[in-house]
């Protein structure tokens, strides 16, 4: 198997999946919406309980001798199938951006059917859904779906292309790398045995029909269905993040060690030469015009749908630390104790002037720390913005030990394939869906498969 098979989905084979799973080619999905010891349900409509109807409407189950329980319920595998297309059911308390700085719980609606499975003492709350109904709640859920009809078609295809690229592959949630004096992890999407993708930003967020669906949101699944990227007869892993800085990075830096031509560097600006030309302290602390160098309001409403638009410096931030608060934040979220932080020092940086190996010097030990991610874990309460930052200390007179480090950085994001910002900039400006597609996945061929 060569390196982009293990990235990507041969289209032959999801052909004969597509086919198989659904009478018109459109095939049906799990998704895995909430994981709890209780799930509190509400049906809206009609369903049927193993072929029964139902007059209960409100139910909230627990796990009782290992079996799902909720009043005459008691089984080890609940399913409520709709009988209609209104049939809609409500879930409470979904808990949404699991890790990040927007973290929060609210009651979600979804159509189609509802699945409860127990694993690991735990109910999975599981929505059974055809994949493109699936779709047009990603891109009301990831975007606001009041969006013009160009960019909403752009990441119809986009999120189309990772989902089945998704479907066949297996992935490795976690993978340490040990060797001397280093702590290298990265993450990725973890191979989840009961459903096909989670409902979290893990995966793609995913809301159910929670959020508004607008007449274009329908219009861009409707034209596109069945419509990917391709690259070398593949299926595209097409990955995206909310804003890149400037440039996009590439697969090897963030993930797996294998390189991936249609997710490499990409300058996301008409006047590509200028912004490559800058080392990383100069990109960092500059303001360059770039596609995601934005402020436009109508633009970032588009994009930054309600909790995100609390985030407003994505482009280029911020971050002071004392050295009592940062030291005591790296030693809680690495479980090492470094002592006074000494330095903090950037050994390797990717083509969008991404940190993939940070030195962090203590009194007590120096680690170096990567990849992006760990790094943005580590050095922030959930989510750094990036790992595309420079360091600055501060100090107190007559002190050789830091008494503060401010992180100046820029983008949003790991920064590998998709702008969602950018494309949203490019989108308003006029470029075409094929044009925002190509720009962002080098190479890629825009193929309708069902």
């Amino acid at each position: 198997m060569s390196n982009i098979t293990l990235f990507c989905l041969n289209i032959k084979h999801c052909k004969r999946i597509l086919n198989t799973a659904h009478k018109n080619s459109e095939p049906i999905i799990n998704v895995g919406i909430k994981n709890a010891c209780k799930i509190e349900v509400e049906l809206l409509g009609d369903y049927h309980l193993n072929g029964k109807a139902l007059n209960q409407k409100l139910f909230l189950f627990n796990i009782e001798e290992n079996k799902i329980h909720c009043d005459e319920i008691y089984d080890k595998e609940i399913y409520f199938r709709p009988q209609n297309n209104d049939s809609k059911f409500k879930i409470k308390a979904v808990t949404i951006g699991i890790g990040f700085h927007w973290q929060q719980n609210e009651d979600q609606l979804f159509e189609g059917g509802l699945k409860l499975v127990i694993e690991h003492n735990t109910i999975w709350a599981i929505n059974e859904i055809p994949l493109e109904s699936y779709l047009c709640s990603v891109i009301s859920s990831e975007m606001s779906a009041m969006n013009d009809l160009t960019l909403l078609k752009v990441h119809a295809i986009v999120s189309r292309s990772w989902l089945l690229a998704q479907i066949k592959q297996e992935k490795i949630e976690i993978q340490l790398e040990h060797k001397s004096g280093e702590h290298i992890k990265w993450y990725d999407r973890e191979d989840h045995a009961l459903f096909d993708v989670c409902a979290d930003d893990h995966c793609q967020r995913y809301q159910g029909v929670t959020k508004i669906s607008s007449e274009n949101a329908q219009k861009a699944i409707e034209q596109t269905q069945g419509t990917v990227l391709t690259w070398s007869n593949e299926i595209c892993d097409a990955r995206f993040s909310k804003c890149c800085g400037g440039i996009s990075e590439n697969f090897e830096n963030v993930w797996q060690a294998v390189e991936v031509p249609y997710l490499s560097k990409v300058v996301d600006a008409e006047n590509k030469v200028a912004l490559s030309k800058l080392n990383s302290d100069s990109f960092i602390r500059s303001n360059p015009e770039a596609f995601c160098n934005t402020s436009d309001p109508e633009i970032l409403s588009q994009v930054l749908i309600d909790f995100d638009q609390k985030t407003t410096d994505f482009f280029r931030w911020e971050k002071y630390y004392s050295q009592k608060e940062l030291s005591e934040l790296i030693g809680r979220k690495s479980e090492i104790d470094f002592g006074v932080l000494i330095d903090l020092i950037p050994i390797e940086r990717g083509p969008s002037h991404r940190i993939i190996k940070l030195k962090i010097v203590g009194s007590k030990q120096t680690i170096v720390v990567g990849k992006e991610l760990e790094i943005r874990k580590w050095l922030s309460e959930s989510h750094l913005y990036s790992s595309a930052f420079v360091v600055e200390k501060t100090f107190v007179k007559g002190q050789s030990v830091p008494s503060g480090f401010k992180l100046i950085g820029a983008g949003w994001g790991h920064g590998v394939g998709m702008c969602q910002i950018g494309a949203a900039v490019m989108s308003k400006k006029g470029y075409a869906v094929e044009e925002i597609l190509q720009h962002y996945f080098k190479g890629a061929v825009v193929e309708t498969i069902y």
